[in-house]
């Protein structure tokens, strides 16, 4: 996944959000991980744009412990980057991102920047 809190190149991008409102400012990292099982349940490529959210943000919206049900899995959010978007589909939680942040699929990342260009700074908003 692509981690957005800073954006790292590589496969992971993080966008950081102190609250899950409109626009926020992130930034996003790449880390090599791959996408496979998320915590909403189903498997994913990294050839899809999906999203990790912040540990801090999808738990607290977990009914009865089990992920599977966060009403947060599916909905859509749109992430930006020096004037270029995409548009992801959360499907899991990321336990190393802070609060706000986002852990972006390779595929997404890459429509925002080069992996191999380590972190970068952007923003993000809920469709």
């Amino acid at each position: 996944m692509v981690s957005f809190t800073t954006f790292t190149a590589g496969l992971v991008a993080i966008f950081a959000s102190s609250a899950m409102a409109a626009p926020t400012n992130a930034a996003a990292a790449a880390s090599g991980s791959s996408v496979g099982l998320g915590a909403c349940g189903q498997l994913h490529q990294d050839s899809e744009f999906v999203v990790a959210l912040s540990h801090a943000d999808f738990d607290p919206r977990t009914p009865g412990g089990n992920p599977n049900n966060n009403p947060l899995c599916g909905r859509r959010l749109r992430a930006s980057f020096e004037g270029k978007s995409v548009e992801v589909a959360v499907v899991d939680r990321c336990p190393a991102c802070s609060a706000g942040s986002l852990d972006l699929s390779p595929a997404a990342f890459s429509q925002l920047a080069d992996l191999g260009r380590g972190r970068i700074q952007g923003s993000w908003v809920w469709l």
